[in-house]
């Protein structure tokens, strides 16, 4: 099994925690990955579909990121649109992803979710992805 980490890394130190916890998932499991880096969570959904497309064979894929909400109406399109690609790329071309682009108000709210001390997101997504390629082993799609 192989599995591709695709981090934004807009926010680089939410980033390097939720990262930490997949990676943590996936060699406890003694699965195989990649990790791949895109500028911030709108770029993840195409990171992904270019990497399905390619010559490289991945079982699933882990999105990670965060989306901090600001001043501007940025904040929704970004959140709205990469988890629209995502759930595209999951419904539609049946990949099995991880989604782990977090969406909150402030630093500290992230923060509580990246812990690698505490509940790291990036961990509990990572189990979500191994679980979807189960799911899809065990349906038979390829």
């Amino acid at each position: 099994m192989k599995i591709l980490i695709v981090e934004a890394r807009f926010y680089q130190d939410i980033a390097d925690e939720l990262v930490k916890g997949a990676v943590q998932v996936l060699e406890k499991a003694g699965v195989e990955y990649d990790r791949i880096s895109v500028p911030g969570a709108f770029e993840v959904p195409a990171a992904i579909r270019f990497a399905a497309d390619g010559d490289d064979h991945y079982d699933g894929y882990v999105a990670l990121g965060c989306v901090i909400r600001g001043e501007t109406s940025h904040y929704d399109y970004v959140c709205e649109e990469s988890a629209r690609g995502l759930q595209n790329l999951a419904v539609n071309d049946r990949l099995a992803i991880g989604y782990g682009i977090l969406t909150v108000e402030n630093r500290e709210q992230a923060w509580a979710r990246c812990s690698v001390d505490k509940h790291n997101k990036g961990a509990a997504v990572t189990e979500a992805a191994l679980r979807m390629i189960e799911l899809k082993k065990q349906y038979g799609v390829s």
